[in-house]
């Protein structure tokens, strides 16, 4: 990262002390709480607009601007190259925008995006495209741009649009999208100003949308009556569902009237009472009337501000300048940070390096004069850069600085809302039937045992977390609290410990363009263990076995799997609470090198259904007191297993069918368990059968005839490996306590024998059936947390059975 410029310290006896708010300020992992999409190279949106506002022959002068100049500068430096137009756009097309946009974010350790849609855009890349360099992106949308894709569709009926129908539909849309928004946007400024009509009446509303349409397709929304009264409308939404509603402020393009663009025309907004528990953003530091936004924002309790754009279109002295203005009066919380990046990767560099400088520098100077106090000043920092936008937003990732972190969460934790564990893939929400809403908060207690350096981010620590309902009393909805509380029932009446050990398969993915669309693609063709396949990646693997290793994660072996692309990591066993932290370790570390080389590691179960899918296949035995007691000893040698691992194994075969509902949770899931492919598609179990779902191993090493494990293979990547191995802890209990025995086993292919085998269950709604009517399972994870899991489930359901092409966006996401 680069150092920050060091502010004119005066005569300041304490000058010293800037060095540890320089020092805090370089380390903050920022919230980008306002930018636009990025565009595929070859799109037509001109490089240099993204130095500038102006555009057509003005865009010429550009280059002669301070901000042009400074800006043009800074990447050349960060690209290592010559500070010319020329050579940067060369650099730029050279090294492909994938590797442009990995240095640009990594630099700028932006850790959220929250980005508007609506700029059109040619050739943008959508929201998932963003995901593999930033670790939340969350969608603004924008509701002139929603309003005017609606008025260009056709009527059912083929009538004309009238305003009770569009305002049905406009409003029924936008509720739809509630769950799926971090905020709504206004670019009212940019059609009819901010002086908005509070009392805009239908007739009027009525008269503008006539006037609109009779302009033809596609319809831009011009008229002030029409924009006012959506306006009015969306924001009586947003404080229905208490949404932010981000309104362009300021200065932009000459589309703008400037004058209209003061925020001060919005008093008349801010009075009405229907919208005083409204959360308004004013964006752009309302420059140049960012004296006034700050005096709203001091005396109108539900006006924030935001400063992005200014930083880094103005000058250095306009920036200062207008960052102090905002802080003249307004709320130090109230102060958010973003980049209004747009376009190009390096619009959000220049943000966030710009950002850091200026308001060090304001900061510093807030010391100097004597407003604040260094401490005062790291905190104010946090807030601006982070911590603001993550309460205001409700974004759920949590980046905690070092020193709030020691001295409040590793105590206190951190909150979240009761909706994290009903969500599902696809949305960001509380699915239906979960019992879980978005009322409640339960605190992320850190579990210090497993703080760990990043390996690739050497600035920063990760954590693992436990979930309470307060400090000290554990939530039944948490993962890893599931898993510790069947092992304890495991061990207290049987004195057992379960060990397992993951093998991880996984993609590595390429950027390439077809036909003006993005799309990724497998690295290579090569086939199963291909040492050529494997050297072509070699060094990302030393890399990857390097930082598991530094995070005391021991590595087996790795290989190329028979997958286009599709590698393997086993990892080696443990005590299962940790093999499942380790696998959660393992995963990130996977991603995030694989990301540094501008690849895309998933490790989705079916990535593509003409292709061999991927499982997250585990080994599991059974210890007391340090020796495996799934082996068998002595004259107990009934399938090479002791008569207490054969009960376990029958428990976990009896529960299979349910049990999928918990280690294949995505309709993708059941693309992959299929006959003849080696993921275990009968209920049925072998030795070292590679088509069983269960398989006893023998690894080297262990005496003829005894078997030291045994495999399952229908676990997936998708899967939250606690619940899934307390669920097969729970079924290996019944099978203990009833004493059950294994069928004989399936030595040869299920999907050839002329006897007929019980086919595991084909889909997710299969699966999610057979746990319905699984009382024992229901008993031993908890019926509150089964509920949760099973809305979860048939959100999924509907969800993907709706679009069959959705699981394509699973690869962002796994």
């Amino acid at each position: 990262m680069h150092r920050l410029t060091v502010c004119n310290y005066k005569t300041f006896e304490g000058a010293m002390e800037f060095t540890e708010l320089r020092e805090a300020i370089e380390k903050i992992q920022l919230v980008d709480g306002h930018a636009h999409n990025i565009v595929a190279l070859d799109s037509t949106f001109p490089f240099v607009n993204s130095f500038s506002e102006a555009h057509g022959d003005a865009l010429s002068d550009a280059p002669h601007s301070l901000s042009f100049k400074r800006n043009l500068r800074n990447i050349a430096e960060l690209y290592g190259c010559e500070s010319t137009l020329q050579v940067v756009e060369e650099y730029r097309r050279s090294s492909g925008l994938e590797f442009i946009s990995s240095v640009c974010f990594k630099t700028a350790n932006i850790s959220a995006v929250l980005i508007d849609d609506g700029l059109k855009l040619d050739k943008k890349h959508d929201l998932e495209w963003h995901k593999s360099y930033v670790p939340f992106v969350g969608r603004v949308l924008r509701i002139e741009s929603l309003a005017e894709e609606i008025l260009d569709q056709e009527m059912p009926d083929g009538s004309d649009w009238r305003l009770d129908t569009f305002t049905e539909t406009f409003l029924e849309t936008l509720r739809s999208f509630a769950d799926k928004i971090v905020s709504l946007k206004s670019i009212a400024a940019y059609r009819s100003g901010l002086e908005i009509n509070t009392q805009v009446t239908k007739e009027d509303a009525e008269e503008g949308l006539t006037e609109v349409l009779s302009v033809g397709k596609p319809v831009r929304i011009t008229n002030k009556s029409l924009i006012d009264y959506l306006f009015i409308r969306s924001l009586e939404v947003a404080v229905c569902f208490d949404l932010p509603l981000q309104i362009h402020t300021g200065f932009g393009d000459k589309d703008l009237d400037l004058r209209m663009a003061n925020p001060l025309h919005l008093r008349k907004l801010l009075e009405d009472k229907r919208f005083s528990r409204s959360h308004i953003v004013l964006l752009h530091a309302s420059y140049p009337f960012s004296k006034e936004a700050s005096y709203l924002a001091s005396v109108y309790k539900q006006v924030y501000l935001d400063f992005g754009l200014a930083i880094p279109k103005l000058s250095v002295h306009g920036m200062i300048s207008s960052i102090k203005e905002l802080l003249e009066l307004a709320p130090i919380k109230k102060v958010m940070f973003s980049t209004d990046g747009y376009a190009c990767p390096e619009t959000f560099y220049l943000g966030a390096k710009k950002a850091r400088e200026v308001v060090f520098s304001v900061l510093c100077d807030a010391c100097i004069d004597g407003d604040l106090s260094v401490v005062e000043a790291i905190e104010a920092a946090e807030d601006i850069f982070a911590q603001n936008a993550i309460y205001f937003y409700k974004i759920k990732c949590r980046v905690v600085p070092i020193k709030r972190f020691n001295d409040v969460v590793k105590k206190n934790g951190v909150g979240l809302t009761f909706a994290c564990m009903g969500m599902s893939s696809a949305v960001d929400g509380p699915a239906d039937e979960t019992n879980l809403t978005g009322t409640g908060e339960i605190r992320l207690m850190p579990d210090l045992s497993t703080r760990w350096r990043i390996p690739w981010e050497s600035q920063e620590e990760m954590v693992l977390a436990d979930m309470h309902l307060k400090p000290g009393e554990p939530w039944e909805y948490c993962p890893r609290e599931a898993l510790r509380r069947v092992s304890k029932v495991l061990i207290e009446e049987f004195n057992l410990v379960m060990n397992a050990g993951f093998e991880n398969e996984f993609y590595l993915l390429k950027s390439v363009l077809r036909e003006g669309k993005e799309e990724w693609v497998p690295i290579d063709s090569t086939p199963y263990c291909s040492s050529s396949g494997y050297n072509a990646v070699s060094s990302i693997f030393h890399e990857v076995v390097a930082d598991l290793h530094s995070l005391n994660i021991a590595v087996e072996q790795l290989h190329p799997e028979a997958g286009k692309g599709q590698f393997e990591i086993a990892l080696g066993h443990t005590a299962c609470t940790k093999a499942a932290d380790n696998l959660i370790f393992t995963r990130e570390v996977v991603r995030a090198v694989a990301r540094k080389h501008g690849l895309l590691a998933t490790f989705v179960p079916k990535y593509a259904l003409d292709d061999i899918g991927s499982g997250s296949h585990v080994h599991l035995s059974l210890w007391q007191n340090g020796e495996n007691v799934f082996m068998a000893s002595g004259g107990s040698n009934r399938h090479g297993m002791s008569s207490i691992g054969e009960e376990f194994m029958a428990g976990v075969l009896h529960h299979l069918p349910s049990l999928l509902a918990f280690t294949a949770p995505v309709p993708n899931s059941y693309d992959r368990i299929q006959p003849n492919t080696w993921s275990g598609a009968y209920q049925c179990w072998g030795k070292e059968n590679r088509e069983a779902p269960l398989r006893t191993a023998c690894p080297p090493g262990t005496q003829d005839g005894l078997v030291s494990n045994f495999e399952i293979k229908s676990f997936d990547g998708c899967a939250n490996p606690h619940l899934g191995l307390a669920a097969i802890i729970a079924s290996g209990i019944d099978g203990l306590r009833r004493h059950l025995r294994l069928p004989e086993p399936i030595d040869a292919n299920p999907a050839s024998l002329d006897i007929k085998l019980q086919r595991l269950p084909k889909s997710l709604s299969e699966s999610l059936e057979a746990l319905k009517k699984d009382d024992f399972l229901h008993k031993l994870i908890g019926e509150k947390l089964l509920v949760a899991i099973k809305g979860v489930r048939k959100a999924e359901i509907n969800y993907y059975s709706k679009d069959k092409e959705a699981y394509k966006q699973l690869i962002h996401r796994y």
